[in-house]
């Protein structure tokens, strides 16, 4: 810069990066800067302030985590739900009516929340796996458990989802490429073996002829719930549910029409409430916060969380339904529930 002198002619003082360095490293030294002591309180701050961002760049961290668990258990508790409610919406509607006007009012409800948010179309390429969510959770599991449960109990109808964590988890890692560790396998078969074994030695052990419609809504299930995971990785999940719902709306409304004309329809309350929970809980808020979940803890881990669907499902039969509780519920609940725990814990 230029300074001008009274009593000398305009010079240039040059200053340099190097040079203020130098006047505070003088000035350190003459007692105008900070001091020893000084210096290593700052740095002792500095390092508290390091250890205090670490600790909450690490509870960010399992932030996630722990709200993506609590959100798919929110999932299981409304899927436990579903048989009760389904055995409820069948004492108004048909079986195939049920499931057609069940998925258009929850695909009016996504669409209503889609159009809210103004949310753009999803890219093409994610409309295949759109596809498979809708076949799989959305038409395949409502219909064929539904059909199943006219000649099933609730009870019995629970080994499907006894099995579903299971074969979740095996499709996830087909589809995905990864490899769930031993520990977490053996903790998963051991689950799926109790609440298979309890649900039936409950109904007797036989197999009636809706086993074949629980056993296809299982694979299809199974099948939405993987692609609807990795789909929830890359788009919101209520997004996922939502466009699903959306891509069946023109069949679902049209087979609404047909067979509300040919099955007969007797309105009472709990068909009515059944229907409802079906369509709003179960079809959209449920596998709202289940993908969310999924995307945040990961498809394997998020699916060993449905091994207590069965034990709530029972419970809510008892409740709602009048149904008598097994005396073998408690044990294979803690057994299920110590599944569950080891498969959280296990490294995937």
């Amino acid at each position: 810069m230029r300074t001008q002198d009274s009593a000398t002619a305009p010079t240039t003082i040059a200053v340099t990066a190097t040079g203020s360095l130098r006047s505070e490293s003088a000035g350190t030294a003459s007692g105008t800067g900070p001091t020893g002591a000084d210096a290593t309180r700052t740095g002792s701050a500095r390092s508290a302030g390091a250890r205090t961002g670490s600790a909450a760049e690490a509870r960010a961290a399992a932030d996630p985590r722990s709200r993506g668990t609590l959100l798919a258990g929110l999932g299981v508790i409304s899927f436990s739900l579903t048989f009760p409610s389904t055995v409820w919406g069948l004492e108004s509607f048909g079986p195939w009516s049920l499931v057609a006007v069940r998925s258009t009012l929850a695909a009016l409800v996504a669409g209503a929340f889609l159009l809210a948010g103004r949310v753009p179309l999803p890219a093409r390429r994610h409309w295949a796996g759109l596809a498979v969510v809708a076949c799989g959770v959305v038409i395949g599991f409502p219909l064929l458990t539904t059909l199943a449960l006219q000649t099933s109990t609730t009870s019995h109808a629970a080994v499907v989802v006894g099995l579903l964590p299971l074969t979740t988890a095996t499709l996830a890692a087909v589809r995905t490429g990864r490899r769930p560790s031993r520990t977490f396998w053996i903790a998963a078969v051991s689950g799926a073996v109790v609440v298979l074994g309890f649900t039936l030695q409950q109904s007797g052990g036989s197999f009636s002829t809706g086993d074949l419609y629980l056993f296809g809504a299982l694979l299809v299930c199974a099948a939405g719930y993987t692609e609807g995971g990795r789909l929830a990785a890359l788009m919101p999940g209520w997004q996922v549910i939502g466009w699903a719902l959306v891509l069946c709306l023109p069949l679902m409304a049209v087979a609404s029409a047909v067979t509300l004309s040919i099955e007969p329809v007797h309105l009472n309350a709990h068909g009515v409430i059944g229907l409802v929970w079906v369509a709003a809980g179960s079809t959209f808020f449920g596998l709202y916060v289940w993908y969310r979940g999924m995307a945040a803890i990961g498809i394997p881990k998020a699916s060993q969380l449905q091994l207590a669907q069965p034990l709530l499902t029972l419970f809510w039969s008892v409740f709602l339904l009048g149904e008598s509780l097994p005396l073998a519920a408690p044990v294979a609940a803690v057994a299920v529930l110590v599944c569950i725990a080891v498969t959280q814990r296990a490294k995937s």
